[in-house]
Formats: structure tokens, sequence, C-alpha cells
């Protein structure tokens, strides 16, 4: 019941980081706005929820995971509520700041919840399933998404949210437990603020890039404050060292270096091919946003097997091999992909690809996971989920960044020699992207086949060049985890893990938990607060 209210509660939040991308056309005719405005409407949810999660992941270890995990979703659902209802682009951009707020407030206290609460013999399939919620939950979103654009209205996008909120708000004030840390030390304010400066620059940074341009003044200026914020923070870190909001001295362990590394890189790879894989089946293929998104389907329901079968496979061959398998398969799907795609053989030139890209990145992200809330004692699990949370959305950011700058560049040096004999116009048009050339096509006269070809066969020229950027990062990636993975733990004797008590999350021996032994009491939860 545990695992089901936090898997609903997150499936919520992730749902909504990519469903308005749907809705694009809709929002900038019902308000009116430019695609400025648009952008900002789906960019600033993801914005505030990556600066946000380390501050309100240690707010949550010293309150009570149960109370924050309460108030997040009262929070997102009020916001849900609110932008399905907004009449101008100002409430629905205020909407999407107290969303972005709220799934901050929930996010890293899933994970939490999973790593404080279940014994050490369940605890790595649990963390499957949620990260099978968080790699998979994002395109199963974006489909029923796109489904309810078509069918009804953009509006309509924010009922799935709210029922999942309520259903998990139910369900999380019967079942879940509540834990707290226990520490005579002050909150660290300063440190704080340095990471929502630190990631708000980083991240607005990559937003922004692929947009105004990587020299803009814009862009150049919220990188250097990304950086200096960075640079204040590890300074800030070091400083208060045990008090530290985060403990940037555990990143010399191999768990946490490596896992966070190995997120990093596979969200920033599955982010990237998303936006590789959407304009291939729309511009060039010919389909609709909802056939679009459910082509994707298949990877993302074996992902989220591969993320349940993880955890097993870890137990029998360690967490070190079966990470590098997943790298190794996942980079195996980029070089299919690169191979085998081309505009006749259509979606399934591309799909052994996904279906392998699928299966790696599912068996990588689940122990790579576990290697991050492992690292950091249980007391500070809601940090180290925020780090695992930071992670992937830095790693998205990335991906979408660095594999949508590859595909435009190697789309427009292949263009360019492909455009004689188009008109001038059209030919300038179609230099913008395939999704231009398309819609030049249409007013091209008898050069629309002529120019159709052009822009696709550029595309799938860029789309390979893409590839096998992501194949050399894997291949990279595939080395380091071989070299410095995460070894897998001792396994705990089954006598240390008595019915009612739950085995720490590291290496390290546990101090004993006088609260375990009194009747009615839970590990983690207050010696006054009877649990079930």
């Amino acid at each position: 019941m545990i695992l089901i209210a936090v898997s609903v509660a997150l499936m919520a939040v992730i749902a909504s980081v990519s469903g308005l991308n749907v809705a694009q056309t809709d929002l900038a005719v019902e308000f009116g706005a430019s695609q400025s405005t648009v952008l900002w409407i789906i960019n600033i949810y993801t914005l505030t929820l990556a600066a946000l999660l380390l501050p309100l992941g240690a707010v949550g270890d010293r309150i009570g995971r149960k109370p924050m995990l309460v108030a997040g979703l009262t929070v997102f659902g009020a916001a849900s509520v609110l932008a399905g209802l907004a009449p101008t682009a100002g409430v629905m951009l205020g909407a999407r700041v107290l969303s972005g707020i709220g799934a901050a407030m929930i996010m890293p206290i899933t994970l939490a919840v999973i790593t404080s609460t279940f014994p050490e013999e369940e605890r790595g399939r649990a963390i499957g399933v949620w990260t099978g919620v968080a790699g998979g939950g994002g395109i199963i979103g974006m489909f029923l998404s796109a489904l309810l654009v078509d069918v009804a209205s953009w509006r309509w996008l924010f009922v799935l949210p709210v029922v999942l909120i309520v259903v998990a708000l139910a369900m999380t004030v019967r079942s879940v437990p509540d834990s707290r840390e226990r520490t005579g030390h002050s909150f660290d304010t300063v440190g704080a603020l340095a990471s929502v400066v630190a990631v708000t620059g980083l991240i607005f940074a990559l937003q922004e890039g692929p947009e105004k341009g990587w020299s803009h003044p814009v862009t150049l200026s919220a990188l250097a404050v990304g950086a200096l914020a960075t640079v204040a923070f590890v300074a800030r870190e070091l400083h208060r060292r045990e008090s530290a909001l985060l403990d940037v001295r555990l990143f010399r362990e191999r768990r946490l270096a490596g896992g966070s590394v190995t997120l990093l890189v596979v969200f920033g790879v599955q982010a990237g091919i998303a936006v590789v894989l959407f304009p291939f089946l729309q511009a060039v293929l010919g389909w609709s946003g909802l056939l679009s998104t459910l082509a994707l389907m298949p990877m993302a329901v074996l992902m989220m097997l591969a993320s349940g079968l993880a955890p097993r496979l870890a137990a029998r061959v360690g967490a070190r091999t079966t990470m590098a398998a997943g790298v190794a398969l996942g980079g195996t799907g980029l070089a299919l992909m690169a191979l085998l795609v081309s505009v006749g053989g259509g979606y399934l030139s591309v799909l052994p690809g996904m279906l392998a890209m699928g299966l790696g990145m599912g068996l990588a992200m689940t122990p790579s996971t576990e290697a991050i809330t492992a690292a950091l004692p249980r007391e500070r699990q809601g940090v180290a989920s925020a780090l695992n949370d930071v992670t992937r959305e830095f790693g998205t950011a990335l991906g979408v960044a660095l594999l949508g700058a590859l595909l435009s560049a190697g789309y427009r040096g292949a263009v360019d020699g492909r455009l004689d004999g188009i008109p001038e116009g059209a030919a300038d048009t179609a230099r913008e992207g395939v999704a231009h050339a398309v819609e030049a096509a249409g007013d091209a006269g008898p050069h629309r086949q002529a120019l159709l070809d052009a822009a696709q066969r550029s595309f799938v020229d860029g789309w390979q060049q893409a590839m096998w950027a992501g194949v050399a990062v894997m291949a990279a990636l595939f080395l380091l985890v071989l070299l410095r993975g995460p070894k897998s733990p001792a396994p705990v004797p089954a006598q240390v893990v008595r019915a009612g008590t739950t085995a720490p999350p590291t290496d390290r021996p546990a101090l004993p938990d006088r609260a375990a032994d009194r009747p009615g009491s839970a590990p983690g939860s207050s010696p006054s607060r009877p649990t079930r």
C-alpha cells in the first residue's frame, strides 16, 4: 500500500512534466500567447521543480516525510485545478510555478519513504518499481495527454493529475508512516539558497541555449550565475561538513559518484532520443501527435519491466555488472538506430533500437538509483532522493540541449547541398528544420517532392550524427561503470532484519534503534507516534 501510494503520487508529478508539450498550439490560440510565452508555461514547471528539490528534500527530512508529502500533494492538486481553469497566460504561469513547488515537495519524499521504510531484502524491488514509474511515466503521461487533447480539450490534461493526487492523498494519510531526521545541527539556509541559484542558472541556460543561442547574453549570464553559485555551494558544504545540506565529500565514494553519472547520462540520452524521434515520426513519416506518442510506448513498457527485473539481476550478478549490461544495451540501441534508420524503412527501422534502449535504460536506472540512496544515511534520505531527482533533471536538460543541437547542426549541414533548384524562399524555410520544410513544401508547387526528399534525407543524416555521438558517450560511461561502478553491499543476515525493523541503506553498521524495540513503534518514526 505504501508503494502504491508513492508511485501514484510520482506518476502525477512525472506526467505533468511532459503533458503540456502536446498542447502548445492550443495554448497559443487560447491565450493569444507567443511561442516564447508558451515555452515558459511548459518549462517553468521543470525549472521550479529542479531548483527546489534539494532544499525541500532536506526540509522533509526534518519536519517529517509524511507531513511533507501530504502538504505537497495538497499544493500540487490545488495548482492543477487552478491551471485547468486559468483564464489568462499570467494565471497559467503562476499555477505552473505553484505546481513545481508542490512537485518538489512530493518527488524526493516518495523515494525517501521507500528507502527509509522497506527492509533491506525488499528495498531493491520497491526502488525498481519507483524507477520504472519515473522512467516510463513521462511517456505514458504524454500519450494520455495527447489522447485527451485529441478527444476533448487541453484543459482536461489537468484532470488526470488531480485524480491521481486525490488517490495518492487518501492512501498516504491511511498507509504511509512518518519518519524524520533528528539532528542537533541548524538548517543550512545559505547552502539551500546557493543550491537554488545554482540549479536555476544552469537549467535556465540549458533551456534557453537552443532557443536564443549559446552565445546570447541571457544564456551566458545564466550559465555564469549558475557556475558561480555551484562553486559557492560546494565551498559552503565543505565548510559545514557533517552539518551540510549535502556533504559533497561523499562524491568520493564510488556508489554516489557512479550512480549519479550513470543517471545523468542515461536520462540525458533518453530525453535526447525523444527530441529526435518526434520530428522523425511526425515530419518524416507524417504521423499524428497521438500516433507518434503511441509509437514510444513499447520502449516505455520495456523500460518499466526491466526496472523491475534489475534488482533480481543485481542480486545474482552484482550492481556493477547489471549497470554495465544496461549501459551496453543502451549504446547498442543507439547504434542500431544510427545504422538502420531510413525514410523508406519507417517506424520498423528504428523499433529494434528503441527496444534495446528501453531494456538497457531500465537495467541501468534501478541500481544507479539504489547506489545514490545507499550512499547517504537513512535519516538523510530526503536529501539523497532529491539528489537523485536533480541528477535526472540535469540529465534531461543536457540531453535535450546537446542531442537536439547535434541533430540541428547535422540537418543544416546536409540540407544545404540538396536544395539546388528549389525556390529561394522555400529553401530558406527548409533550412530552419524538417518541420518547416514540410510546411514550406505545400507552397513549393512542382518542387514539393524534391523539397520533401531533401529535408527528410537530411534529417536522417542529422539523426545518425546525433546517435553516433550518443554511442560515444555511452561507451565512455560503460568503461567508467566497469572501472568505478558501485559494488554490491554484503547481504544482511536474516536475523538482523527483524519484523518491523529496517536495515540501514549503507555499508556502515547501524546504530541500535531503540524505538524499534518498543511495541507499536516503527523505525524512523517518532517514539510518541504509534504506527501500524
